[in-house]
């Protein structure tokens, strides 16, 4: 949580000094207030003891499984999570975005490169204004799905979503029937810079797909091959 003076807490989860060093200064130089772990243990003790607006993983950690431990954030928390790794593979990438990461980044990345994607993230996990909206409420089958509040009810039961995954839901269903391109949802989800990053929908469909239809109904969100993805019209 931003702290009373309105900064910006950052949990940096990293075991190498000289990369903790080269990012704490960088951000506080940027007003934020950087928390350090190098296991993954007291990883998630501070997770909940410092409430930080956005977690930094280093996959790579001494005794702890990276995936393992962004899975158990994104279990306890809505944090939006970046996982930094030297490992550059697609396969790495996405099983982090299956984890519940927000992003993925490739080491080694400039500070300004960091800080950009830090900038998008935030803007994207923090609940913003809504907009003047005719209807707030959008209910399709036996989904109530509120846009101020940004909760979702599936027959009455809450459905947790992170605020990526709303993002991405509030974007297809504002454009019911619509088709949405990968490069149009990457630009307006995850932010300028983004619209390369195909597998980023893709992973988070799928997400969206499991907490949202029945195996074996009628779907929501429909696929147009290489094209895009659209939500099913009224």
């Amino acid at each position: 949580m931003a702290d009373q003076h309105g900064r910006t807490r950052a949990l940096l989860v990293e075991d190498d000094p000289n990369i903790v060093d080269l990012i704490r200064s960088n951000l506080a130089v940027r007003g934020f207030d950087t928390v350090i772990s190098a296991d993954g243990s007291r990883a998630l003790q501070l997770l909940d003891t410092e409430a930080p607006d956005i977690v930094l993983l280093d996959l790579m950690l001494p005794e702890a499984d990276g995936f393992e431990l962004c899975r158990q954030m994104r279990e306890r928390s809505g944090v939006a999570i970046i996982v930094v790794s030297a490992r550059g593979g697609e396969r790495d990438k996405v099983t982090a975005l299956n984890m519940g990461a927000d992003d993925y980044m490739t080491k080694p990345f400039s500070i300004e490169e960091l800080l950009a994607r830090i900038t998008a993230t935030l803007r994207r996990t923090r609940p913003a204004p809504p907009p003047p909206a005719a209807s707030q409420v959008i209910e399709v089958g036996d989904l109530r799905i509120d846009l101020a509040s940004e909760q979702v009810l599936r027959r009455g039961e809450r459905v947790h979503l992170t605020p990526t995954e709303f993002a991405l839901l509030r974007e297809l269903v504002t454009n019911r029937g619509k088709l949405l391109t990968h490069a149009h949802l990457l630009r307006r989800v995850w932010g300028h810079g983004y619209e390369t990053e195909t597998e980023y929908v893709r992973v988070y469909v799928r997400r969206l797909r499991s907490k949202l239809e029945d195996e074996g109904g009628v779907p929501l969100i429909l696929t147009q091959p290489r094209a895009g993805y659209r939500f099913a019209p009224d």
